[in-house]
């Protein structure tokens, strides 16, 4: 034994595991990355670490790794790739252990990962064994689950037909693979500078139909750091090649899924871009210049002229097909705070709620090609509904007013009764607070409702606004509040509180125009909103 390399008992899994570490130019994570590793124990008998020709000490800090324990085992290219699919395509040549892992430098796997997921693929003889990952925004901590209700309990995939579930999955770093099955197959990552690798890489593997064994425990940590200097692929899309990028690996598996005769993966592969990636997009695109909305704009309507009837038809309802239908209908960009709503999570539809001419629900009367017919017989709790919300920060208890809007006569008969408002702390660090109020019928044909929010009670934080409507049968639509546009500048307002002394209060739009409240405590807050309260006088 290496006299660094720490002893573990033996295991029916040991040396089964081997993990490559790919990174480019990343000594400050990619010990941590290694490290993670590592600890995973005996299960894992190297770890493979793929240097992408680093300049900023990466490879010397490698070799002391290497050095320290004689499981990792570093390969450092000459030249830089451009991308992430070569480096771990020399990782895959380079394993010699039955199964194998991917982990990015700047990533880590908790604990348990390895043992959790090559158990599942030993006991149910599965081909590739998947888990949950979990985006950690950094510094905050908070963890987001990825695509968490796939792996809500444990499972085996083995046919098409509950393939079709995973082609929402495209990640490959929380996934464990038989390495000679990936060998058989050719399934490898594209080569060179080639963004979302992930995607075609996702592909080539259910095109192979694996038997695929899910688990619900957490395997990956993908840390967020949307303050970093160089930003991720994920997160850098600013520029309108970013979009183009993204859309060149869903059309090329696209052609994988096809051209391996799985017509049914293939088409909900395609049903995942629209509910995906072009919801995505378009909550940003409002926020772009004129010039990338125009080029974005075009690109778009190319790509999505490649779908035929068979494709709209997966989920003609859905809000990503109306987001793709009305691009399509419109030569120019148009609407974007409206399909911005659209593509929020869940979903809203605002007014306009336009009629053609034989009175049927169109997107707008200059744009009746877009027809909305599911919407006049769909029922109330199953439409993307739209709420206004108007907060205003007060001393005492604040006061939030919620507008409920009609869609089609559909609401009117589902007959609302009640709204239930819940603030939900973003980190989940405080307990939600919730209060539910009667909707009464307004003059303009909505509903509306008042209700009192104690923002001392609430505590400092982000503060997300979910709503529920009831309807007279039971039935129930959970949505988010669109902050009213037309309900003036949300301005930071300093309130007393007995906690506190001062409490700070700041409502604001989100990037799809949902209500949210930023508090912060202190009497330094408090002084920030006075100097802003004077600087706005003296104009």
């Amino acid at each position: 034994m290496h006299p660094h390399q720490p002893h573990h008992p033996r295991s029916p899994h040991a040396g089964a595991v081997s993990v490559v570490v790919i990174g480019y130019e990343d000594a400050d994570h990619v010990a941590d990355a290694v490290r993670s590793a590592l600890a995973q124990g005996p299960a894992v008998r190297e770890v493979v670490a793929v240097d992408d020709c680093s300049a900023d000490g990466t490879p010397e800090l490698l070799g002391r790794l290497a050095a320290a324990d004689s499981r990792v085992r570093m390969i450092r290219r000459e030249t830089n790739s451009g991308g992430c699919g070569t480096p771990r395509n020399d990782g895959i040549d380079a394993v010699t252990s039955p199964y194998v892992m991917f982990l990015d430098s700047d990533d880590v796997l908790p604990p348990g990962a390895v043992d959790a997921l090559l158990g599942a693929a030993e006991r149910e003889r599965a081909e590739v064994a998947a888990g949950l990952c979990v985006r950690r925004e950094l510094p905050s901590g908070h963890d987001v689950p990825w695509q968490e209700e796939l792996y809500a309990r444990a499972a085996v995939v083995g046919q098409s037909v509950r393939l079709r579930e995973l082609v929402h999955d495209t990640l490959c770093v929380n996934k464990l693979y038989r390495v000679d099955f990936l060998r058989e197959h050719a399934i490898r990552f594209p080569e060179g500078r080639f963004p979302y690798e992930d995607i075609v890489f996702s592909a080539r593997l259910l095109a192979a139909e694996p038997r695929m064994a899910l688990v619900p425990d957490r395997v990956y940590v993908w840390h967020v750091r949307r303050s970093a200097e160089r930003l991720s692929i994920s997160l850098d899309r600013a520029h309108v090649d970013n979009w183009r990028a993204r859309t060149a690996a869903n059309r090329q598996a696209y052609e994988i899924l096809l051209g391996a005769g799985r017509k049914e993966l293939a088409r909900a592969a395609r049903a995942k871009f629209l509910d995906h990636e072009l919801r995505m997009y378009a909550r940003e695109l409002a926020l772009r210049d004129a010039e990338y909305r125009s080029a974005w704009w075009a690109h778009t309507r190319e790509f999505l002229g490649e779908y035929d009837a068979s494709d709209w038809a997966v989920n003609p309802t859905a809000p990503g097909t109306l987001l793709a239908r009305v691009i399509l209908a419109s030569p120019r960009p148009r609407d974007l705070s409206r399909l911005r709503e659209l593509a929020a999570r869940p979903a809203r539809l605002c007014p306009p709620y336009a009629r053609g001419g034989d009175g049927a629900p169109v997107w707008a009367e200059d744009l009746p090609e877009v027809a909305l017919e599911p919407y006049a017989s769909s029922a109330a709790h199953l439409l993307p509904l739209a709420v206004d919300a108007v907060l205003r920060p007060r001393a005492g208890a604040s006061v939030l007013r919620l507008r409920l809007h009609e869609m089609y006569g559909r609401v009117a008969e589902a007959g609302p009764r009640t709204l239930e408002a819940e603030w939900r702390h973003r980190e989940g660090a405080r307990p939600a607070r919730r209060i539910t109020v009667p909707l009464t019928p307004d003059a303009d044909g909505g509903w509306s409702a008042t209700t009192p929010v104690k923002l001392a009670a609430l505590g400092a934080g982000v503060w997300d606004l979910w709503l529920r409507v009831r309807f007279a049968d039971g039935t129930v639509r959970e949505t988010t509040a669109r902050a009213h546009p037309g309900a003036g500048p949300l301005r930071r307002t300093a309130v007393p509180s007995l906690r506190s002394g001062v409490l700070l209060a700041q409502p604001y739009a989100t990037h799809s125009s949902a209500l949210a409240l930023r508090l912060a405590t202190g009497a330094s807050g408090a002084v920030s909103v006075l100097r802003g309260r004077m600087r706005r006088l003296l104009r």
